[in-house]
């Protein structure tokens, strides 16, 4: 199969598909990869090192899409990347299609098979190919408050651990997953006073147990949530439901009632954001103010580490990407956590919640890819 990898385009995207060390994978298996001049740059990989793990160069990433059976990326397809996807075609990617129509219609259109890296699952339940990015973003998240929080940033001038004689920054987590399990391991390294809420008991026994006491664990009633979100300096919007768009946690009525120049930091940006105020961001313009209120909804947080974050998400994707080139098609067929991927195949949406989110039918994959 060829394999192809263009360069990120969308804004102040700097992780790449696949590291060196992944192309050499592909080509030790007797697989063709191409890769767009210049798509490794910010991760430290040049062109002459794809050459050497066996890729060859291509000039544009029209050649990339017009010759490709597999293009493996890293963020979500803009419109010029969509347009030219075609059908029989697989995109191996983050999609994160609930809150996107136009995505979604453009994907629709190209006839192409399109399977999402935050939706495949594993044998626990978890999402393997989304965790690692969750973790990274996690982690970032709390970076990213205790710089919002700086009086120079419009912050209300707090330092997240506090010193001796001055209380640390209080943080709300709001979600016990992937992101929230990191974010609080970051802020309690720091000193600060959190709450982590979450509606699954088993989920809270684990943190409780995990942190030893240094974080406070709540279930994730609408009151707890208010008391949380109210007396917190930093709130951390953490909420994932797979495929479908993030539930609305936080109202503007609730901001109202918040700390002056307290901050949010909006994971779930995504898939929509968690709070009712949140837009999409830029690592170059991060934050913004509603009702004096500090909003960081930066939609691409691990793509500020690149190096980091492409070399986690390839130990992740790696497994999968090869099944996909061994097999094509039939790899969904056979491995039912890869065809919980499947998002888009031949003009058909395949995964519910995405469909759900758009109040479009879904097909059921097993049935679409038996015919």
């Amino acid at each position: 199969m060829r394999i192809g990898v263009p360069k990120e385009i969308k804004v102040e995207e700097y992780r790449v598909g696949l590291t060196p060390a992944s192309v050499r994978e592909y080509v030790t298996r007797g697989h063709e990869v191409i890769v767009e001049q210049g798509a490794g740059d910010a991760v430290g990989a040049s062109d002459d090192v794809y050459r050497s793990a066996g890729a060859a160069i291509v000039d544009t990433a029209a050649e990339i899409f017009a010759t490709a059976d597999m293009v493996v990326k890293v963020k979500e397809p803009q419109a010029s990347e969509w347009r030219q996807l075609r059908e029989n075609q697989i995109l191996f990617t983050y999609l994160h299609l609930a809150p996107d129509v136009a995505q979604t219609g453009g994907l629709l259109a190209s006839g192409c098979t399109a399977i999402a890296y935050e939706t495949v699952t594993d044998a626990h339940g978890g999402l393997p190919l989304l965790a690692p990015m969750s973790e990274v973003a996690g982690r970032l998240a709390i970076e990213a408050a205790g710089a919002a929080l700086r009086k120079s940033a419009d912050g209300m001038g707090k330092l997240i651990g506090g010193v001796p004689g001055v209380a640390p920054s209080r943080i709300a987590v709001i979600g016990g997953g992937v992101v929230g399990t990191h974010a609080a391991r970051m802020a309690a390294g720091l000193g600060a006073d959190i709450a982590i809420l979450d509606r699954s008991l088993p989920r809270l026994r684990v943190l409780d147990e995990m942190f030893q006491g240094r974080v406070r664990t709540r279930y994730a009633t609408l009151e707890a949530i208010e008391e949380e979100v109210i007396g917190a300096d930093v709130v951390i919007g953490a909420v994932l439901v797979p495929g479908a768009s993030a539930p609305k946690l936080v109202s503007r009525e609730l901001l109202s009632r918040m700390k002056r120049r307290a901050v949010l930091v909006d994971v779930a940006i995504d898939q929509g954001g968690c709070f009712e105020t949140s837009r999409p961001t830029t690592h170059q313009t991060p934050t913004y103010l509603v009702d004096e209120i500090v909003h960081y909804c930066v939609a691409n947080m691990p793509g500020a580490v690149p190096v980091t974050s492409s070399h986690a998400l390839n130990n992740a994707t790696l497994p999968f990407g090869l099944a996909l080139a061994e097999k094509g098609i039939r790899a969904l067929v056979e491995d039912p956590h890869l065809r919980a991927g499947l998002n888009v195949h031949r003009g058909q949406i395949t995964n519910r919640a995405v469909a759900e989110s758009q109040n479009l039918p879904a097909a059921a994959p097993e049935t679409i890819l038996a015919a």
